[in-house]
């Protein structure tokens, strides 16, 4: 066997052993991008399938004429439901208001005429002050007559009925006023309040604290928690 047959042997067996090697190279390759790409399509093709189950939609969608009038009327019925709820709200504080504006004018409507009777209540008062105590008790128990002898009243009897008369009067008037939640009030021994007192004068008065009220000239007058009339009074002052 020459070096020649021996050479030319060689290099056919190498040419046909890169000639299968070449097939099999592209076979392999072949089928793994092949299924890749099957992959890539089955997987985009099952998202497409779960998009459509659940019903959404992109948020860059344009909406449809009927979902845009719903839309629109969501926002309306969300505006009317707030301008309700004002209305509502505005409603209950006129009738609040309105109530307690009606019930001030019902309790405060005489007030002005209260105001007017206190004069008279004032006079009452002084006529009864006028009077000792001393001078409604008989001397002797002869000025007393008997009811079943007739004999003619005494000045004494008839100044003790006029007493009883006007104290009566006093009386009425002040069981009318407090009917009306109108009471009176005197202040002496209080601590003076310019709310509710009017000072008349200022005078030393040992053993009084400063600003004391230590008399009372008019008593005053309250209609429920507001001052009808303000007490006159004289007012303690400091000695030193």
């Amino acid at each position: 066997m020459s070096a020649a047959f021996v050479l030319q042997s060689f290099r056919s067996r190498a040419a046909s052993l890169s000639s299968r090697s070449l097939p099999r190279a592209a076979v392999r390759s072949y089928p793994k991008s092949l299924g890749r790409r099957h992959y890539s399509e089955q997987k985009l093709s099952t998202s497409e399938t779960e998009e459509g189950k659940d019903g959404t939609r992109p948020d860059n969608a344009p909406l449809t004429p009927d979902q845009e009038k719903l839309k629109a009327k969501e926002a309306e019925v969300v505006d009317l439901t707030g301008r309700l709820r004002y209305l509502q709200a505005d409603f209950l504080n006129l009738q609040r208001n309105a109530a307690r504006e009606k019930e001030q004018t019902r309790d405060f409507a005489i007030t002005r005429f209260a105001g007017d009777l206190l004069e008279t209540a004032d006079v009452l008062s002084l006529a009864l002050k006028s009077l000792p105590p001393g001078a409604l008790e008989p001397s002797t128990p002869s000025e007393t007559p008997s009811p079943s002898t007739g004999s003619p009243k005494t000045h004494q009897q008839h100044l003790q009925e006029l007493y009883t008369g006007v104290e009566i009067t006093q009386r009425l008037l002040l069981q009318t006023l407090f009917k009306y939640h109108v009471k009176p009030f005197d202040p002496t021994g209080d601590k003076f309040d310019p709310n509710l007192h009017e000072a008349l004068y200022q005078a030393p008065v040992p053993g009084k604290e400063p600003g004391t009220v230590i008399d009372c000239q008019k008593i005053g007058y309250m209609i429920k928690d507001r001052v009808l009339r303000a007490a006159q009074v004289g007012v303690a002052q400091d000695a030193s």
